[in-house]
């Protein structure tokens, strides 16, 4: 009976182990399955991309991702999900995907690129500068993340430049509501509005023209010296601007008269050497 038991507790345990053996060689069977399935998910992905077919493609990255979401790919899937829907000009879809891979996959390799191509959703919704502004300020914040975490990369190159357009944007938005105020006789919001692009948006085509401008309006409500210092301003920085000329008329309204007063006082002195001349070729006869 002693022999029996130790007998029976042999069987039991070979039972045991071969139950686990098959469990693994299942396991691995499983898992060579599902990297099979999402690589064919991914390279349909790629495929629909190829073929202009973004929303499919972007569904098919997903679904690599979903089948193995502790694999290496499960990050570049949902990166090219993103991407795909940027592609295919599905801004708002691009950017809640990304939100979800920059939660998600904060330690990728590829996080610098997701951050860039969120800064581009929202760049490419800018539409009129002078409506909403939400698109703008999301994409200016983005692309100054990418400056400033990856300076030295390509990234940050374009950031930088689109950065300086959406100061051109944000600067003619300053401009459009400072015009605004001024046809209905508003000063000091319009002043506000100018001084906001002399001080933040320095580097703007708009800034001759708002110096210009607060030269007028300072004269116009009795602020001379004011109207002097900004006019001062203008013409150190831009002499040779027209704006500079434009603000020296503010000045002096009877510009014109003595450019013509001096034409004609010209005309005169050489009307009289002509005719002494006669006199004295008149003369020698």
């Amino acid at each position: 009976m002693k022999y029996f038991v130790k007998f029976f507790f042999i069987v039991i345990l070979i039972f045991v182990i071969s139950c686990k053996n098959n469990e693994t060689k299942v396991s691995v069977i499983e898992k060579k399955d599902l990297d099979l399935q999402m690589i064919d998910a991914y390279e349909e992905g790629l495929k629909f991309l190829d073929d202009n077919q973004p929303l499919l493609a972007a569904k098919k990255f997903n679904e690599a991702e979903i089948l193995y979401p502790q694999s290496m790919w499960a990050p570049r899937s949902s990166l090219m999900s993103a991407y795909s829907y940027y592609v295919g000009s599905y801004y708002m879809n691009a950017i809640d995907e990304l939100n979800r891979y920059i939660k998600i996959y904060s330690n990728h390799e590829r996080y610098v690129f997701a951050r860039y191509l969120l800064a581009m959703s929202y760049y490419e919704q800018i539409a009129d500068e002078t409506k909403d502004l939400g698109s703008i300020i999301e994409a200016q914040q983005n692309f100054k993340y990418v400056v400033n975490n990856y300076p030295n990369t390509d990234y940050a190159l374009d950031s930088e430049y689109k950065l300086e357009l959406i100061d051109e944007i944000l600067a003619s938005k300053e401009m459009y509501l400072a015009n605004y105020y001024i046809e209905r006789e508003k000063w000091i919001p319009a002043i506000n509005r100018f001084k906001n692009i002399i001080v933040n948006y320095e580097t703007t085509i708009y800034v001759e023209e708002a110096i210009h401008r607060l030269v007028e309006i300072h004269y116009k409500i009795g602020l001379i010296e004011e109207s002097k210092k900004y006019a001062s301003l203008l013409g150190y920085n831009y002499q040779s601007s027209d704006w500079y000329r434009e603000s020296y008329k503010v000045f002096n309204k009877d510009y014109k008269k003595i450019s013509k007063r001096k034409k004609d006082k010209k005309n005169k002195n050489k009307k009289s050497t002509l005719e002494k001349i006669k006199s004295l070729l008149k003369n020698e006869k």
